[in-house]
C-alpha cells in the first residue's frame, strides 16, 4: 500500500535524527511508498530523494517541502497532494493536526478533490491541561472550537493517549471514530541500562526549550537545593532566556543543546540520578518513558500518557510542577538511594508496554485498515 503523510515535521530535511527519523526508519518497512508533504525547510530543499535517484536513508520515503511560508500550506497540500495522488495513487492519507489547523484545512480540500480517505492525528491538545503561554491559551480555545469540525471529514481519528480521546469526545468528536494508537516507540536494543554510567548530574531533563516544558520551575527548584546539579538536554527558542534565568546558579546547570543521535541523548540521560519531566501539556512524552526504560526514577507531571503508566511512589513520582514541590521530591529521591533504585527497577518494565517494533506495526495496521476508495 501507498501512504500520503501530511506532517509539520521537517527535522529530517534539516539533517536531524530525531523521533520522526527513527519512527520512519521502521514505519517505512510496512509500505510500498510514503510521500511526506511538510512545511518549508531551512534551507529550502527539493523533494527528497530526486526522482530516479533513490538516494535516501529510506529508499521508499519522499519529502515534499512547501516552497513558501505556512500561510500557503493548505494550498500546497492540495496542489502537491493532487499531483502525487494522480501519479502514485495512494491508498490512504494521515494528517498530523494542531493549531492553526493548516494541515487539516489542506487535507479536507485534498479529500474533496481526490476522494482519498484519511486519518486525523491529534497527538496532544495545545495548552491542555495547562497552558505554558498566552499562545497556548488561544490554541486550546481554537482547538475546542475547530477540532470536532476537522474530525467530521476524517475517516478516523488517532490519539496517542486516553486523556486526549476523552477530551475530544467531550468536545463533540464521535467516540466511535477515535482510536488510541500510542506513538511512544521504545527501542529495546538501545534502552539498555549502563550499570557503569558515570553519574555526573543530580537531575537531568530532556525537552525542547519551549514554554510548556516547565523548565523555569525546574531551574528554580534546583536553586532551592544547595549544591544540586542539573543537565538540560535539548534546544529551542527559550534557550537564551533559560540561561539568563539560571545565571545565579550557572555553575550548577549544563545546557547541552541539540545532541546529534538518540544514542548520545540516552547516554546523557543516564548521567543523572533522577529524570525530571515538568511539562504543562504533552502527548507522551517519550523522553520520560525512555528514562523509565533505562531504570531512572522519574519525577513527572500528570500530563499525556503519564497517568496511564506511573503509579505514584512505585515506578515514578508525580508532581504538580511547582518549584517548591519539585525541590522536595528531588531532595527526597537524592537523599534515598534505596528508593531511587526500587523505583528504577519497577520503571524498567515500561519497555514491554511500548516496544517499538510492535507499536509501529500497530500504527501501520491502523492506517491500512481504513477503507480505501
Amino acid at each position: 500500500m501507498r501512504l500520503l503523510m501530511i506532517s509539520g515535521d521537517r527535522s529530517i530535511l534539516q539533517g536531524k535524527k530525531g523521533a520522526f527519523f527513527y519512527t520512519l526508519q521502521e514505519f517505512s518497512k510496512h509500505w510500498e511508498r510514503i510521500d511526506v508533504i511538510c512545511p518549508r525547510s531551512a534551507p529550502i530543499t527539493q523533494s527528497l530523494p530526486p526522482r530516479g535517484e533513490g538516494e535516501s536513508a529510506f529508499q521508499n520515503v519522499f519529502f515534499h517541502p512547501s516552497p513558501r511560508g505556512l500561510w500557503y500550506q493548505p494550498w500546497w497540500i492540495l496542489q502537491k497532494g493532487s499531483e502525487l495522488i494522480r501519479t502514485y495513487r495512494h491508498d490512504v492519507m494521515t494528517v498530523h493536526e494542531y493549531p492553526p489547523f493548516y494541515n487539516g484545512i489542506g487535507a479536507k480540500k485534498l479529500h474533496k478533490n481526490t476522494g482519498i480517505p484519511y486519518a486525523l492525528e491529534i497527538h496532544h491538545i495545545l495548552g491542555w491541561p495547562r497552558a505554558g503561554s498566552f499562545f497556548e491559551v488561544i490554541g486550546r480555545i481554537l482547538s475546542r472550537k475547530f477540532l470536532w469540525i476537522d474530525a467530521w471529514h476524517a475517516a478516523s481519528v488517532r490519539t496517542v493517549n486516553a486523556d486526549t480521546k476523552e477530551r475530544l469526545a467531550l468536545w463533540g468528536v464521535s467516540r466511535d471514530k477515535i482510536h488510541v494508537v500510542p506513538s511512544f516507540y521504545l527501542d529495546r536494543s538501545l534502552l539498555r541500562p549502563d550499570p557503569g554510567a558515570h553519574k555526573t548530574y543530580d537531575a537531568v531533563c530532556s525537552a525542547r526549550l519551549v514554554p510548556n516544558k516547565g523548565l523555569f520551575e525546574v531551574i528554580d527548584a534546583v536553586a532551592l537545593l544547595p549544591g544540586i546539579t542539573l543537565c538540560i538536554i535539548g534546544d529551542g527558542p527559550l534557550r537564551s532566556t533559560l540561561e539568563s534565568h539560571a545565571r545565579k546558579i550557572r555553575n550548577r546547570i549544563t545546557f547541552t543543546g541539540w545532541l546529534n543521535s538518540q544514542e548520545e541523548v540516552l547516554r546523557t540521560i543516564q548521567s543523572g540520578h533522577v529524570f525530571v519531566m515538568n511539562s504543562k501539556s504533552e502527548g507522551g512524552p517519550r523522553s520520560a518513558l525512555e528514562a523509565m526504560a533505562l531504570g531512572m526514577p522519574v519525577i513527572a507531571t500528570k500530563v499525556g500518557v503519564m497517568p496511564e503508566v506511573i503509579v505514584d511512589g512505585q515506578n515514578g513520582v508525580f508532581t504538580p510542577g511547582t518549584a517548591k514541590d519539585l525541590s522536595e521530591k528531588l531532595h527526597r529521591l537524592l537523599s534515598n538511594t534505596g528508593e531511587r533504585e526500587r523505583i528504577g527497577r519497577e520503571a524498567k518494565k515500561i519497555v514491554d508496554q511500548f516496544e517499538k517494533i510492535a507499536l509501529i506495526k500497530d500504527y501501520a495496521q491502523f492506517l491500512q485498515s481504513i477503507p480505501t476508495r
